[in-house]
């Protein structure tokens, strides 16, 4: 995500911190220190968010580690203002998998609840359960972090997908009818607790506005790839991959890729060299050799040589996962050592369309 710092590693999961929470946190300091302009009030109120926080990552491990047991990796954990966001390579292929991977991240509040209720009645002195001890507003320090915990679990278990209530109704659903359907249903949902969260939030709290947005645009973004997946099922990379293309060698002066790309053939090329594909000069690489090097450069000195590749009998679906998972707009399709395509995003999102209108479907509006 862009606009993020890297904070650590935790099980192997990067954990970055987006440039918003930082402001977050100066917001709650700034209100904390204000209510009577002491610096303790402020650093107080900053130790509970930044242990909100931390209960957040928590949170967002129990999604990443139960994934991790489906052999799904976790790409980072990212906290925002408006809580954590854990990005899985994928979803699991089964319901009954993505159902535990969704209530884990609860779960982890849950067991967390009771450990705090339990630290709080060790630390519970004489008649102070009764005063003061349960306080939504203030109260000690344990009992806040009992209900924040519990809070975060209810909170989480709405049923306003893609959140992880969402996700467990997806699931639920998935187990009975066809999975698109089940997607279709729970974002539909989704989206009618968004306007709730909305309509409640230009009366109540600014921050359900946020979190309206989030679930509005996850729940249809969730959707139209669900039903990408669908659409692409059973299709091999050969069906949609170019099979006219230009190619360069290492040797090339980068002045002839200018001329392809102005010429409109294509913004990537497969670099080869004695037949065997060597590299893949992109767009961003030419301009940022030219920038440096002018028009003198090879195409070997701007090439990439770490990239992916495709082959013509794989799965379309996978294919495409790895490519924009990659951040590129192509990817060589090599059948043996021998180069027979290029598959891009584009050119899938124009094949869908065609098959769409083949079939007599309006098209959608996916674009890659």
């Amino acid at each position: 995500m862009k606009w993020s710092w890297r904070a650590g590693r935790i099980a192997g999961i990067d954990v970055y911190f987006h440039v918003t929470f930082l402001i977050f946190l100066a917001w709650i300091g700034l209100s904390y220190y204000l209510q009577r302009r002491a610096v303790r009030d402020a650093l107080a109120g900053l130790l509970f968010v930044g242990t909100l926080f931390a209960i957040i990552v928590l949170h967002e491990l129990g999604h990443a580690l139960t994934a991790r047991r489906f052999g799904i990796r976790t790409r980072d954990i990212t906290l925002l203002p408006i809580g954590g966001v854990a990005r899985l390579e994928r979803m699991p292929d089964e319901p009954w998998q993505e159902l535990l991977v969704a209530i884990a991240g609860p779960a982890v509040n849950v067991v967390l609840a009771v450990v705090f209720f339990f630290g709080f009645l060790a630390t519970w002195h004489a008649g102070s359960l009764l005063a003061d001890g349960f306080d939504l507003v203030g109260g000690p320090f344990l009992s806040r972090l009992v209900w924040v915990n519990v809070l975060l679990a209810a909170f989480n278990m709405l049923p306003a997908f893609p959140m992880d209530g969402g996700r467990v109704l997806r699931a639920l659903l998935a187990m009975r009818i066809d999975y698109v359907r089940a997607t279709e249903i729970a974002s539909n949902i989704g989206q009618a607790m968004a306007v709730v969260f909305g309509f409640l939030g230009l009366f109540t709290n600014p921050f359900l506005l946020f979190i309206a947005l989030f679930v509005w645009m996850g729940a249809a973004a969730e959707a139209s790839v669900v039903q990408l997946r669908t659409a692409l099922g059973g299709i091999p990379v050969s069906r949609a991959m170019i099979t006219e293309f230009r190619t360069l060698a290492p040797a090339d002066p980068i002045e002839r890729a200018v001329e392809h790309i102005l010429g409109g053939f294509q913004q990537d090329f497969p670099v080869l060299e004695g037949g065997r594909l060597v590299g893949v000069l992109t767009r961003e690489g030419l301009l940022r050799a030219m920038a440096e090097g002018g028009r003198g450069v090879r195409v070997g000195e701007a090439m990439h040589t770490d990239f992916l590749t495709a082959e013509p009998a794989e799965m379309l679906e996978r294919a495409l996962e790895r490519l924009q998972r990659c951040a590129c707009r192509s990817m060589p399709v090599l059948f043996g050592d021998r180069l027979v395509g290029l598959l891009t995003a584009d050119n899938v999102a124009e094949y869908l369309m065609i098959e769409q209108a083949r079939l007599g479907r309006r098209p959608s509006g996916w674009a890659g």
